[in-house]
């Protein structure tokens, strides 16, 4: 065995990639981005058969999606992100349509709840971003009570934002010892996050579709309003960043299916519903 063969993996530094992550997702404003995803929530809602009265916990939960859709459902919705300002969005969404839902910050790591405090515990595209996977895990599982329900919806890593990661990771390397986010699209990553608190765990794989004015319309919108694009794009200079932004061209270029100047992009992700013991 060679020297490069048994030197240690990295060691992920969880607080401060976490400081960094929460800044990046705090520039632009994901809200502009994330309203378009408002089907996955509805459809995740759908997947979890939700009752009026169940008590939901939204983790992650950005401006708001999932929650309202739950809210309109008449459940009772606790709604949480570790961005202010994105939680400021949601509550006022919910404001404009008269839903009653309670707006939290709190970190998916460490939620400030009870074991077994809610019915269903969801995310959509939120948790599958967290540093330490299996902390963020074992907390859903941990705040779901016996006979509830865990609902997610993650990219997958062949997905087109999964490749999008892919292709930011080209330029700007990822934190050593974090494990990729799109592996929370997958059945194998499920089953090791949630093995002991699964009774049984269901995906089924679904595409959102993302639609534009044009392919250079996304990037646009993604560079001014999305952190992790944002920050990508701040962070390189001179050719790298017009290197960057040829691939960026080339990868939506290759996943458009509008056969005329708009953009209409699907984006596979895994809709899992996980049955708590």
């Amino acid at each position: 065995m060679s020297a490069v063969d048994s030197a240690p993996a990295p060691v992920a530094d969880f607080a401060a990639i976490k400081v960094r992550q929460q800044a990046a997702w705090s520039t632009g404003n994901y809200a502009v981005v994330g309203t378009t995803l408002q089907i996955v929530g509805e459809n995740l809602c759908e997947a979890l058969d939700v009752r009026a009265g169940s008590r939901v916990l939204d983790v992650a939960a950005g401006n708001g999606n999932a929650t309202l859709a739950a809210a309109r459902r008449w459940c009772d919705v606790t709604s949480t992100d570790y961005v202010a300002a994105l939680l400021d969005s949601g509550r006022a969404r919910a404001q404009a349509e008269g839903l009653s839902v309670q707006f939290e910050q709190a970190d998916a790591e460490a939620l400030p709840y009870a074991d077994a405090s809610f019915d269903i515990v969801m995310s959509t595209f939120g948790v599958m971003f967290t540093p330490d996977q299996t902390k963020a895990a074992a907390e859903l599982a941990r705040v779901c009570k016996p006979g509830g329900r865990i609902g997610l919806a993650n990219w997958t890593p062949e997905s087109f934002i999964g490749q999008l990661f892919k292709t930011i990771g080209k330029y700007i390397a990822p934190p050593a010892g974090v494990k990729s986010p799109a592996l929370w699209g997958t059945n194998a990553r499920l089953e090791e996050l949630f093995d002991g608190s699964a009774r049984q765990i269901t995906a089924t794989t679904r595409d959102f579709t993302f639609r534009y004015r044009s392919p250079a319309h996304f990037v646009e919108v993604f560079r001014a309003f999305y952190g992790p694009m944002n920050k990508a794009f701040g962070a390189l200079e001179g050719e790298r960043q017009m290197a960057f932004h040829t691939d960026l061209m080339a990868l939506i270029e290759s996943r458009n299916r509008s056969n005329d100047a708009t953009l209409v992009l699907p984006s596979e992700y895994l809709e899992v519903v996980v049955e708590r013991w």
